[in-house]
C-alpha cells in the first residue's frame, strides 16, 4: 500500500461482521484460561496482552500503523513525546555513557537531556548539526552510545543532513535517533537515509487536532545491536528468566526490551482513548501535511517580502541555507512551521503575537489551527543565553505554525498583526 492508504488501512482490518473503525478496547485486563498461558506470556514466549501499562489492542493498532508508515519492524506508543524522547535513550544507555546530540533541538529534549539525565550519570554534548563529518566524529569519546537529532529543528527549522549524521553514528557502532516530528513520515522517513530510531511527538501533526498528548518510538530493526558495544541486548536479562533480546527477538530486540523492561517499569503507557484519538489524526495526516506545507510556503514567501520582516527561516526559500538539503530530505514539503524576526526586537514580537487575531497564542505547535509562539519567553525560557543562541533563537524570534484555513485569512490575519507591531 501507498502511504496515503497506509493512514487509513494500515494496523486494524476489520473482519466479516466486525467494527469498520478501530475500536476503543477500554480495558485494562485481559482473561486468559490457564495459568500456562499466563506464565508464557510473562516468559515473553507467547503473544498476548498481559496488562495495559505495556500493551493494549488498540494502541497496538496504531503502534502498527504508525511503523509501517515510517518503514519500521514495530513501535511502542507513550504517553509524550518526552517519554518518547527518554525510553529511546535510557534503552541504550547507563550510568558513565554519553550522547552526542544537536543544539538545534527542542528546548523541553535539551532540558530533559542536559539537566534530568545528567542526574542519572548520563553526559550529553551538544554540537552543531551542521559542522562537517570529521568535526562531529571528534566529539565522539569512547562512552558514546547513541548520537540525536531532529529532522527539522525546533524552532530553528534548520534540516538535518541525516545521512552524515548517520556516517557519524555508525563509525563509532552507535545508533542514530532522529525526532521526526515536524516532517512525519509523508514528508520524510528517516530509515530511509540511515537512521535507526525515530521518534515523534504525536501531539503534534500525527494527532494534529490539539485533543490528546502522546509519544512514539520506532525501531527500524537494521542496527546490528551484537556488535559488542550493548551487552543488555546480548546478555540474559534476569528479570525475564534469562530472555536474550538479540536471540530471541532478532531485529525487533530494540522495541522488545523498550516495550517488556522499560514500560514495564516506568509505567508512561497511553490509554486506549487516547490511541483511538490519534488514529483519528494519522488517518488524514497525509492530507493535512499537504496543505500545511503549501499553506506555509505561502506565508514564508509573503514574510519574506514584508519590509518590517528583518529574517525568514523556512527551508523553501531561495536564501535559505537549508534549501538543498530539504530538497534532498523533504521533496514533499517542509511542514508548517516557520520561525522569524520582525525588526525591533522583542518588543515588536511581543507587540505582534498580541495582535493576530486569526492566529492563537498557544503552547502548542503543529495543529490544524494556526498557532503563535514566542520562544524564548516561553518553551525554551529556561535556557541560557548561549544556549538560545546554539539553538538558533534570538530574542526578537516568533515561532508561527501554519494551520489549513484559507491561506487568504492567514496572510490578512498576519498583515493587520505587523502593521501594529
Amino acid at each position: 500500500m501507498k502511504i496515503e492508504t497506509q493512514c487509513l488501512h494500515a494496523g486494524y482490518t476489520p473482519g466479516n461482521g466486525e467494527p469498520l473503525t478501530l475500536p476503543i478496547y477500554q480495558s485494562t485486563t485481559y482473561k486468559y484460561e490457564s495459568t500456562a498461558q499466563v506464565a508464557k506470556l510473562f516468559d515473553l514466549t507467547a503473544d498476548g496482552h498481559m496488562y495495559s501499562r505495556i500493551s493494549n489492542p488498540t494502541v497496538a493498532a496504531v503502534e502498527a500503523k504508525i511503523a509501517a508508515l515510517e518503514g519500521g519492524v514495530g513501535a511502542l506508543c507513550t504517553t509524550s513525546g518526552q517519554a518518547a524522547s527518554l525510553i529511546s535513550v535510557l534503552n541504550i544507555l547507563s550510568c558513565g555513557d554519553h550522547i552526542l546530540c544537536t543544539s538545534t533541538i527542542y528546548g523541553g529534549t535539551i532540558n530533559l537531556f542536559a539537566v534530568t539525565l545528567k542526574r542519572f550519570g548520563i553526559e550529553v554534548s551538544f554540537v552543531d548539526a551542521d559542522a562537517s563529518e570529521e568535526e562531529l566524529k571528534k566529539q565522539l569519546r569512547p562512552n558514546t552510545k547513541a548520537v540525536f537529532a531532529e529532522t527539522i529543528a525546533n524552532p530553528a527549522i534548520a534540516v538535518l543532513d541525516i545521512e552524515k549524521m548517520a556516517h557519524v553514528a555508525h563509525s563509532h557502532g552507535v545508533p542514530l535517533i532522529v525526532d521526526n516530528t515536524f516532517a512525519t513520515p509523508i514528508l520524510c522517513r528517516p530509515f530511509e537515509f540511515g537512521a535507526d530510531i525515530v521518534i515523534h511527538s504525536t501531539t503534534k501533526y500525527m494527532a494534529g487536532h490539539a485533543t490528546q498528548l502522546g509519544g512514539v518510538i520506532v525501531d527500524s530493526g537494521k542496527f546490528d545491536w551484537t556488535n559488542g558495544n550493548f551487552p543488555e541486548f546480548t546478555q540474559p536479562d534476569e528479570s525475564y528468566h534469562g530472555v536474550v533480546y538479540t536471540r530471541d527477538f532478532g531485529n525487533a530486540a530494540y522495541i522488545t526490551k523498550a516495550r517488556v523492561q522499560l514500560m514495564r517499569d516506568l509505567g508512561c503507557y497511553p490509554s486506549a482513548q487516547d490511541a483511538f484519538l490519534l488514529n483519528h489524526g494519522l488517518e488524514t495526516l497525509a492530507l493535512r501535511m499537504e496543505r500545511h506545507c503549501q499553506n506555509a510556503d505561502r506565508v514564508a514567501h509573503f514574510l519574506a517580502s514584508c519590509d518590517k520582516v528583518e529574517s525568514v527561516n523556512y527551508p523553501t526559500l531561495d536564501n535559505s541555507p537549508y534549501k538543498e538539503l530539504a530538497q534532498k530530505y523533504l521533496p514533499k514539503g517542509c511542514s508548517g512551521v516557520i520561525a522569524f524576526s520582525i525588526k525591533g526586537g522583542r518588543d515588536a514580537a511581543v507587540r505582534f503575537i498580541d495582535n493576530v487575531k486569526l492566529a492563537s497564542l498557544v503552547v502548542h505547535v503543529a495543529d490544524v489551527r494556526t498557532l503563535v509562539l514566542h520562544p524564548a519567553s516561553s518553551t525554551h525560557r529556561q535556557l541560557t543565553d548561549e544556549q538560545l543562541v546554539a539553538a538558533g533563537i534570538n530574542p526578537g524570534l516568533i515561532r508561527l505554525s501554519v494551520g489549513i484555513e484559507n491561506i487568504d485569512d492567514i496572510i490578512e490575519d498576519l498583515t493587520q498583526a505587523l502593521a501594529k507591531a
